[in-house]
């Protein structure tokens, strides 16, 4: 009887010398042949072959150390092409174990990627968003979590991609969680929509941020809709959608025909009224003739910022005393006790003098439309349910008062 064949070196199955030998010498020496056919180009073995070998492999790995599933996964991160039975069992495996392939393997699938998401920890979470490639699909999914250590990886990942979806729950996480805000104005997928509302719980810096980045101009819309308004004013401006549109392009501002009905003979006026005290009355009528609805009017009027002051007051031609006369109307401090200007008046000035008044009424213009021309019924009880299951349902502008007043209504 011929001598049974010496089992494999430490150099042949790939293990480090300095280590002390495995218990199961030929588990570890099987597991990394399998693991080399798995390895084996198209060229070697077939498509089924790869598959049944797979399998075995598996069977094998659910009962295996640490070690040897940790060098399995390392082996296989470098492979252009895994076994899907492989890939989720890894994935599913401990972080340690999960990392080598959530790091450096260009095989994975969205499939694999949202396999993962679902049924791994937060580690595992953390390393699938700064991976190389993200797409807008897994960016959802890892948004949908609501883990702001997630969420910040992502938005700090270059490569990742975003979907719409994803920057509006963004959006809306920043109600709670500030930090995310400056990250988050730095994606390019941020679109106005999204910007103007995080404005009014972002805090001052991001505040600023936006202004300088968001308030464009209305120029071009300007030049191209221009023979579109006396062809509006000669069918007596009877159609709403077209009117809708016109009155966020146009030059003007103020409501000339609500100055027939007001009790005063100008903005202006009702603006120096104001400052020995604001009543509901007067700042209703601040915003008709400002161009406004009463909503959108109550919310510039509440914000703890101030900052939407200037931006009202600088889109309808004010000038910046009315911005002071305003501030006192709301029993807001002007001063420190050493005698100089207060700090939050003082940033609400800045406001006012870097924007211009075209891209103040653009801000100004967008607050409207969105927070008081969407409102209908159904975004309103959407919006008190905390119903976001059909927002696809609802237009950009609607969306963006989803967020504006969910947090206001919900209480």
């Amino acid at each position: 009887m011929s001598e049974p064949a010496p089992l494999p070196s430490a150099e042949v199955i790939g293990l480090d010398s300095r280590r002390p030998p495995p218990k199961n010498r030929a588990r570890t020496a099987l597991m990394k042949r399998l693991a080399d056919v798995v390895s084996l180009p198209s060229s070697r073995v077939n498509t089924f072959e790869r598959a049944v070998t797979a399998d075995l492999l598996v069977e094998m790995l659910r009962d295996a150390d640490f070690e040897e599933r940790e060098r399995v996964a390392r082996r296989l991160a470098q492979l252009t092409e895994i076994p899907n039975s492989l890939v989720r069992l890894i994935l599913r495996d401990e972080y340690d174990v999960a990392r080598p392939l959530l790091e450096d393997s260009v095989s994975l699938s969205d499939t694999d990627l949202l396999d993962c998401i679902r049924s791994s920890t937060g580690a595992h979470r953390r390393a699938i968003a700064q991976r190389r490639v993200v797409s807008e699909v897994i960016s959802e999914a890892l948004v949908e979590g609501g883990e702001t250590l997630v969420i910040e990886a992502l938005l700090r990942n270059e490569a990742a991609r975003f979907s719409q979806a994803a920057i509006e729950a963004v959006v809306a996480l920043t109600r709670d969680w500030q930090h995310l805000a400056p990250m988050l104005l730095k994606r390019p997928e941020l679109r106005p929509s999204h910007a103007y509302v995080l404005f009014w719980w972002a805090e001052a810096p991001a505040r600023k941020t936006i202004l300088q980045r968001f308030a464009v101009s209305r120029d071009i819309l300007q030049e191209a809709a221009a023979d579109v308004f006396p062809i509006a004013a000669e069918e007596g401006w009877k159609d709403p959608l077209a009117r809708k549109a016109l009155q966020f392009i146009e030059r003007r501002q103020r409501n000339r025909a609500a100055i027939e009905k007001s009790p005063f003979a100008s903005l202006d006026d009702a603006v120096a009224a104001a400052e020995a005290g604001l009543t509901r009355q007067i700042a209703e009528e601040i915003s008709y003739l400002a161009g406004l609805k009463p909503m959108t009017g109550a919310k510039i009027f509440t914000d703890p910022g101030g900052e939407p002051l200037a931006i009202l007051c600088k889109a309808t031609g004010l000038p910046k005393a009315a911005v002071r006369q305003l501030w006192k109307a709301m029993r807001r401090p002007e001063t420190t006790e050493a005698g100089e200007i207060a700090p939050a008046l003082e940033r609400v000035f800045t406001v006012y003098d870097m924007i211009a008044v075209d891209r103040a009424q653009t801000v100004l213009r967008y607050w409207n439309w969105s927070l008081s021309s969407a409102m209908t019924p159904a975004l309103l009880h959407a919006i008190r349910s905390q119903d976001d299951s059909n927002l696809d349902e609802f237009s950009v502008p609607q969306r963006a008062a989803m967020l504006a007043f969910s947090a206001d209504l919900a209480r």
